[in-house]
């Protein structure tokens, strides 16, 4: 592992400042330097059960700038492989997505089957005489890998803690997304396909949008006039989402975060998506169960949020999972998966169809807001004189809370209250701890301060 550029904490990056250098979006050798100590250690999101769903199928996915294949082999066991073959390192799998019984190497044979292992070599007598381990030459597979409700987390560091421990209290946010509308637990699946596509800036910039920036609104103001958010109008008018608190939730011991709403005891849902009897019946009858069924979590809509480092979740509207993947320092690869309720009628699967490619993606009205300002913010940063400036994180700084509560509701996480300060960067700035952390860490034990000694008790 590579010595870490000097000066990150307080340096380039001065989270008691409110002040984060150019440098570390622009900069050559702090990108490289990010693949190693934080892509090659980190939970990295590669996909969905559902996208693999008999023996054989696979998805060429990506962790890092690392092409991997997540497949599901004979005996239907899930594996993430590196897409590299042992002999030359060509791709064994060029295709997006499949089924096959072996991966074969065009440039020189070798073929893999399912599971990884070597099955096949040209000329194994006659070139290797019969010699080649063939156990020991099969396709290198990922440190730890964990399945949860669907989604499929992979790491390539044996040392890092279990997934669940990596989201720690962060995990019922993530349930919001992944459980169906009615609090069922993991019960939804991917909507067709996948969206793919390039943006010319940093991968932190997308990051750090999705960890909670609530001061860009005025990028999206079209989208509000035209009306075409969930209920028809603008959604930050719905009365119910006003008597709501705007929070702020981060985990700083782990980097993750989220912009939630927490809707009072006694209040309504907020209506989901105004559209035909069947439709709107649908969420109506799911927010209702949801209640019931979570108690005080089902007061809690969470809007968009972050686990760290490069995966983004909208968990209500649209509802989906995006992973800012690093092509170079000055390009990110965005991929967005969307989620749907399993179990929902025909009709409201066709209109969230609809309705997410309207809403997201490079052809959609609210993506392509951020696209551009993050295009434009990335070019203007690379010059001379713009490096020499920081960026402004100062929103916010010092008013979150530990143990927030609200009508009966106590928050985990560190939590800044919205409601009246309108704005914040305390997720922001989270982010950026954590990454500064790991890439100045030499070990997952430096990064695991929650098992320090005395650290639960602490926390009690």
């Amino acid at each position: 592992m590579t010595a870490p550029t000097q000066g990150y904490r307080n340096g380039l990056v001065d989270l008691e400042a409110g002040q984060v250098s150019r440098e570390i979006f622009v900069n050559e050798e702090i990108y490289q330097e990010e693949l190693e100590r934080l892509f090659a250690r980190a939970w990295l999101f590669v996909g969905h059960e559902s996208q693999i769903p008999n023996p054989g199928d696979f998805f060429v996915s990506s962790m890092g700038e690392e092409s991997v294949i997540l497949c599901r082999d004979r005996a239907g066991e899930i594996h993430v492989f590196l897409n590299s073959c042992r002999h030359r390192g060509m791709k064994v799998c060029r295709y997006d997505e499949g089924s096959t019984a072996v991966f074969t190497c065009p440039y020189h044979g070798w073929s893999y089957s399912t599971d990884g292992k070597l099955v096949g070599v040209p000329y194994f007598r006659e070139a290797y005489h019969s010699k080649l381990d063939r156990s020991q030459w099969g396709l290198v597979e990922v440190a730890q890998l964990c399945l949860y409700k669907g989604t499929v987390w992979a790491t390539w560091d044996p040392a890092a803690p279990p997934f669940l421990e990596y989201l720690g209290d962060f995990l019922p946010y993530i349930d919001l997304t992944l459980d169906a509308w009615d609090g069922s637990d993991g019960g939804t699946e991917i909507l067709c396909g996948i969206q793919k596509w390039r943006v010319p800036c940093n991968w932190k910039f997308p990051a750090e949008n999705f960890s909670g920036d609530s001061y860009h609104n005025i990028s999206h103001r079209s989208v509000d006039l035209v009306g075409i958010g969930p209920s028809g109008s603008n959604r930050r008018d719905m009365p119910e989402l006003l008597l709501a608190r705007k929070l702020h939730i981060a985990f700083p011991e782990r980097g993750h975060q989220t912009t939630s709403y927490l809707l009072p005891k006694e209040a309504a849902s907020p209506p989901a998506y105004q559209h035909s009897s069947v439709v709107s019946d649908y969420f109506r009858e799911c927010e209702e169960v949801r209640r019931k069924k979570r108690g005080d979590w089902g007061r809690m809509i969470a809007l968009v949020g972050e686990v760290f480092p490069n995966t983004a979740f909208l968990a209500r509207q649209p509802r989906t999972l995006a992973v800012w993947h690093p092509r170079g320092a000055h390009e990110t690869e965005i991929w967005r998966w969307f989620l749907v309720d399993r179990s929902a009628p025909a009709e409201v699967k066709d209109f969230l169809r609809q309705y997410y490619i309207r809403y997201s993606g490079p052809a959609g009205m609210t993506e392509q807001d951020d696209m551009e300002n993050w295009n434009y913010a990335h070019a203007a940063s690379r010059g001379t004189m713009a490096r020499r400036y920081p960026y402004n994180y100062e929103q916010g700084l010092g008013s979150e809370v530990e143990n927030y509560e609200w009508d009966g509701f106590r928050v985990p996480g560190v939590v800044c209250d919205l409601t009246q300060a309108k704005s914040s960067e305390h997720n922001l700035r989270n982010l950026y701890r954590r990454w500064t952390e790991f890439m100045e860490a030499e070990s997952w034990d430096e990064l695991m301060s929650w098992r320090r000694p005395g650290r639960a008790e602490a926390a009690e």
